[in-house]
């Protein structure tokens, strides 16, 4: 149940006299009933108000049910009409038997007219909420009649508008004194407390009623109309106790507003869960946590060294350049440092979080070839082959979403050309976290790079790493660029890489693999 549920059942509650308790000290309502009719019976004879046509009077019946007489007829049982049962000291009538019900008057902008248009704050249609009454500045007529202009004991109804027919309010301090357009309605009370008639209007049943009382829509918009909000059947308590409900309902607003807050976190909670789980995972794999090691297993810094071999044949073959700033990173005396060239420098306060001692810490350009790219023409890629851009990676999940072929993209930018088993990295952000590995040749924009890693590194772990919070987060921290920010080429090589045994990467990855799915069913 959200907040709006919530304050909907107190309401609902509320207007069957069910939110206070009675008191049997209180006036009975059918009291104060005749008090209004009474007072509405000066007012005609005084000509202030016109007579209704034909006016509505409820009354319970011998029977202890309700009966409504309407103009000259005779009383029809309507208790298949009220929608609940109410105290015996409540009393059902028709709101136009208790308020008057006016609609409000549009300005006029032209420009031959009697009266002066002068420029002034008024109340909108748009600007009635459930909560408050907006007022903006318009030109409007200077002769207002006295009626047309709000007073601190009405009430506002929106009259028209998909979505916010019904919503009403109680007329603050900051709006009174002003007029109100032709898709506003006016309730004014007569001795009923203008805030109850406002929390039934608001509630479940006073907006079910609005929504089957609205006119007809036309070709511009649905209308409320006066004779059927009058027509409205509402329940009326006692005057002592529509107070208690007004000063209840004040009441328990802190806790409606803290139960929304609470609930909001709650919803949010649910809604992020499972990719914060997703991250949790990767992060715990990439720092040796997600599997257990074993003693059994050739240890990273093996694999480093072949990998180190590896390089320098392809140096010798002139299928890669020497680097000239190569690293090689290692551990001594429980520290760690970093050696480029001839010079060693410890980088404990540099790695970015502890792995256990089977795995080594190295440089991402150190075992990859991260930033060699293979550029080739439009008119040079066959019409069968795929063709991959950045759409067609799933954020967070390293799915391929859509394979298309050059017939189908037709587009004539440079691409990249990449393998089967080379890791595809987005290098631009927000895509950081798009990471797919390559089941088959192809090409794909120039803002993904198709990564080869050396040593027989897992291309599925690399990819599990790329996509780690640590580092997405490396990767947005050195993003350069305004319009079209990304991971530069010697940033990218820089990065940290956490390395397993080949062993644990291959049990890493069978692991991430069954989580996943599992996570997914989450949402």
């Amino acid at each position: 149940m959200n907040a709006q549920q919530l304050k909907n059942s107190i309401l609902q509650l509320a207007v069957q006299g069910k939110l206070v308790p009675q008191d049997p000290n209180d006036e009975p309502a059918s009291t104060l009933i005749e008090r209004i009719r009474a007072e509405k019976e000066k007012l005609i004879k005084e000509k202030k108000i016109k007579p209704d046509k034909n006016p509505s009077y409820i009354f319970r019946g011998s029977d202890d049910l309700p009966y409504e007489k309407v103009g000259k007829n005779e009383p029809v049982c309507i208790a298949d009409v009220v929608p609940f049962d109410i105290p015996d000291s409540w009393q059902w009538v028709r709101l136009g038997n208790v308020t008057e019900v006016l609609r409000g008057k549009g300005p006029k902008y032209a420009e031959n007219t009697e009266f002066k248009i002068l420029n002034q704050k008024c109340v909108r249609w748009g600007d009635v909420d459930t909560s408050y009454c907006k007022t903006v500045d318009t030109n409007w007529f200077e002769s207002i009649p006295t009626e047309f202009l709000t007073t601190l004991q009405d009430i506002l109804i929106n009259s028209t508008g998909e979505g916010t027919i019904g919503r009403s309010s109680v007329v603050t301090s900051d709006a009174i004194n002003l007029p109100y357009d032709s898709h506003v309605l006016l309730i004014r009370p007569y001795k009923c407390i203008n805030k109850y008639l406002e929390i039934f209007i608001n509630g479940v049943e006073g907006q079910a009623q609005i929504n089957r009382s609205k006119g007809a829509k036309t070709t511009k918009q649905t209308e409320l109309g006066v004779d059927k909000t009058k027509n409205l059947l509402i329940p009326i308590p006692p005057l002592q106790e529509q107070q208690r409900i007004v000063d209840k309902l004040k009441e328990l607003e802190s806790y409606i507003n803290d139960y929304d807050e609470a609930y909001e976190k709650i919803e949010k909670l649910n809604t992020d869960f499972p990719d914060l789980l997703k991250k949790s995972i990767l992060q715990e794999a990439v720092q040796g946590k997600l599997v257990p090691q074993d003693s059994d297993d050739e240890p990273a810094s093996v694999l480093i060294e072949h990998i180190r071999k590896e390089k320098e044949q392809l140096i010798k073959e002139k299928k890669n350049k020497k680097d000239k700033n190569e690293s090689y990173i290692f551990r001594r005396d429980n520290s760690h440092y970093e050696k480029i060239d001839t010079e060693e420098r410890c980088i404990d306060d540099e790695i970015p979080f502890d792995i256990p001692d089977s795995w080594a810490w190295t440089r991402l350009g150190s075992i990859c070839n991260y930033g060699s790219c293979i550029n080739i023409e439009s008119d040079e890629i066959q019409g069968e082959s795929w063709v991959l851009d950045l759409e067609d990676i799933e954020k967070d999940t390293g799915k391929l979403i859509a394979k298309k072929t050059k017939k189908e993209v037709k587009s004539l930018s440079t691409k990249h050309k990449f393998s089967k088993g080379q890791v595809l990295y987005s290098k631009l952000r927000p895509y950081l976290n798009k990471v797919i590995v390559a089941n088959e040749d192809g090409c794909c924009t120039s803002e993904i790079l198709p990564i080869t890693f050396y040593g027989n590194i897992l291309s599925e772990y690399a990819q599990l790493f790329l996509m780690s919070p640590y580092f997405v987060t490396y990767a947005n921290q050195c993003s350069y660029g305004v319009k079209m920010p990304r991971l530069g080429t010697d940033d990218g090589k820089n990065a940290y890489f956490a390395l397993p045994p080949l062993n644990e990467q291959k049990r890493i990855v069978e692991r991430v693999k069954q989580i996943l799915p599992e996570i997914s069913l989450l949402k």
